[in-house]
């Protein structure tokens, strides 16, 4: 089993490479799909996050209401440290179960957003960041998502530089260009991981 660490900057793309990869074989393990599953109603995970940040962040049907979860966390450090408090553990236990599922020699995509902010590298045997220049980002996240562009700064000054995330890579994956050059590097990045895997 090769295990690569897929990251990258809010709005760098990095969605777009892991469904490629997807698309190419790769068991991808998605940690922001998992972080929302954790917190679905019902759960222990959102449970949790109601008593630390009180009934105010659930919507009228009883699900998290993100927005409003992100507009506190984004603009606090400490309040953002009590939400990971809650919802790491919880997704890394479930990250370790789908890993434990995935069949033998297979090329296993962890996507982790935060996976140089929580000093994950180690956890790799390759390490992909997504790249794309902080203006890109903020065009990217205003025009598509919707966002103000004090609220994707915020995001985006929330994460690790571009640098720190580049200090950890084994590979570097610029998307600063179309989306066709995007998936043709991440086609080349398939062929070099399939390689290494088939080489043991």
């Amino acid at each position: 089993m090769l295990k690569v660490g897929l990251t990258g900057g809010i709005g760098s793309g990095k969605s777009e490479v892991s469904r490629r990869l997807a698309a190419r074989g790769a068991v991808v393990i998605d940690a922001d799909k998992i972080a929302r599953e954790v917190v679905e109603p019902g759960t222990p995970g959102l449970a949790a996050v109601a008593a630390e940040f009180g009934d105010g962040v659930l919507l009228p049907g009883g699900g998290l209401d993100r927005e409003k979860v992100g507009s506190i966390v984004f603009a606090d450090p400490e309040r953002l440290k009590a939400l990971n408090a809650i919802v790491h553990p919880l997704v890394g236990e479930r990250m370790q179960e789908l890993m434990d599922a995935a069949p033998a020699g297979a090329i296993v995509v962890y996507d982790v957003p935060l996976l140089t902010e929580n000093g994950l590298a180690e956890l790799y045997d390759v390490v992909v960041v997504v790249d794309a220049p902080v203006e890109t980002q903020l065009d990217r996240l205003t025009s598509r998502r919707g966002m103000t562009e004090a609220d994707a700064r915020a995001r985006i000054a929330a994460q690790a530089t571009r640098e720190q995330r580049r200090a950890i890579a084994h590979h570097v994956i610029d998307n600063s260009g179309s989306l066709a050059d995007l998936k043709a590097r991440a086609d080349e990045l398939w062929e070099e991981l399939a390689r290494r895997a088939a080489a043991g």
